[in-house]
């Protein structure tokens, strides 16, 4: 019988192992990792749930992966989704890939938890990251001399442009289309609060008022993954960083040009 055939069964059990393997590994991308704890963690689980060698390259949108026992070898590839940052989830896979690693969890059991993981771990509700986000841009604001109503108006402008932003990544809008209008909204809503406020420091709340968009997790992993041995995928991210930067700086010129305050 087919299915009795030793070599079909472990090729099966080798695709269960690459695929599972993967699947923890594009979530801990999606979340956020760096390119060296991402492979790490993908081998980790592998070799726990029976690889022997494990090949593993990582690429901005897609994964690869080859898992090896004995004369039998496999290759898989899955895409990945939109990058993101989400540490707890980022962490919580990092420690089940310790737990697989030691032994005794199988293909099926560890894709269990991580697909549990993915969905019970805890997220802030949107309106709560937008009021923190929102502080955050206008105590940035403060230390770089915004008075006090500038200090309002970009807290408020940054919240309304946080919040906006969970919404269109909800409604899966093209990243960089998001960047320049949210940098347009927030920008623009930053400068009449600020002279409405009557404050001294109008630019200076605009800028306040944009700095939520400021990819700064993407450009330290940038920088780690090429010093680390990843030059393609931090170059990769690196030039999603940059192209970003434009499409806020197109935004807040924009929003400059709207208010006259252009030359």
């Amino acid at each position: 019988m087919p299915d009795t055939d030793p070599v079909l069964l472990r090729h099966r059990a080798l695709e269960q192992i690459a695929m599972v393997a993967l699947y923890g590994a594009r979530v801990m991308m999606e979340s956020g990792a760096r390119a060296q704890v991402v492979h790490q963690c993908a081998e980790m689980m592998a070799h726990g749930m029976g690889a022997e060698r494990v090949a593993f390259r990582s690429g901005y949108a897609s994964l690869v992966i080859t898992v090896t026992h004995g004369v039998n070898s496999i290759t898989r590839m899955v895409d990945v989704g939109r990058h993101g940052v989400n540490h707890r989830l980022d962490l919580d896979i990092r420690r089940l890939a310790v737990r697989v690693a030691q032994g005794g969890m199988g293909p099926a059991e560890t894709q269990a938890e991580i697909e549990r993981l993915v969905r019970d771990t805890p997220r802030h509700p949107p309106w709560l990251v937008a009021i923190a986000v929102g502080v955050a841009c206008a105590a940035f604001g403060r230390l770089f001399g915004v008075d006090w109503p500038g200090f309002a108006a970009a807290a408020v402008a940054a919240t309304i442009g946080q919040y906006v932003r969970h919404e269109l990544i909800v409604a899966k809008v093209n990243g960089f289309v998001i960047a320049a209008l949210i940098a347009f909204i927030s920008a623009t809503l930053g400068e009449i609060g600020a002279m409405l406020l009557h404050s001294g420091t109008v630019n200076l709340a605009l800028m306040a008022s944009v700095l939520l968009l400021v990819p700064g997790v993407p450009a330290l992993n940038a920088q780690m993954d090429i010093m680390e041995g990843s030059p393609t995928l931090g170059s990769a991210r690196a030039v999603t960083v940059i192209v970003i930067m434009v499409f806020v700086t197109v935004g807040v010129w924009l929003a400059q040009a709207l208010m006259g305050l252009l030359p």
